[in-house]
């Protein structure tokens, strides 16, 4: 049985295959994951959500050409790599907080999307004014908000994210 039950989002408007990448990324910042465990063989995937095989063999696909896992023949897809994460004791301070935050969002008034947006926006705040780098970006070339391509091109319009 693998540590990862995969579940899709169609209101998202994210393909299903960047939705199953996604969450093995998540998985793995999170220490859900680990090299060497096992990920759902796709007939699993295929009869547990409905979708064709093939987009389950493409987001095993890129998986495999990030360098996070590994196929074997006959037994399965394999992590073979990890992702930058934090300490459980952290992660475990850190998921009470955010959850505290939530709470606090949800008696304010704001739904779902809305948190998402606000969280969004308090982030991309976070990383221009700041200049952080976040984990996973070393080495990854940060691309400017929509803002900062506009004004590039000559179109300056403010708006709010």
């Amino acid at each position: 049985m693998s540590p990862i039950d995969f579940r899709l989002d169609a209101a998202s408007g994210v393909p299903t295959y960047l939705q199953l990448v996604h969450q093995v990324e998540h998985a793995l910042r999170l220490g859900y994951l680990k090299p060497g465990d096992q990920l759902p063989k796709v007939r699993d995937v295929v009869a547990s959500l409905a979708i064709n095989p093939n987009t389950v063999l493409k987001a095993y696909r890129e998986l495999d050409t990030k360098g996070l896992t590994a196929g074997r023949p006959g037994q399965g897809t394999f992590v073979q790599a990890t992702l930058n994460q934090v300490a459980l004791p952290e992660l475990t301070t850190l998921h009470r907080a955010l959850l505290g935050w939530l709470a606090t969002a949800g008696a304010a008034g704001l739904d779902e999307d809305g948190m998402v947006a606000l969280f969004t926006s308090a982030l991309r705040d976070f990383r221009g004014d700041r200049g952080v780098v976040l984990p996973g970006e070393q080495g990854r070339e940060r691309r400017g908000s929509s803002r900062d391509r506009r004004a590039a091109a000559g179109g300056g319009t403010e708006g709010v994210a």
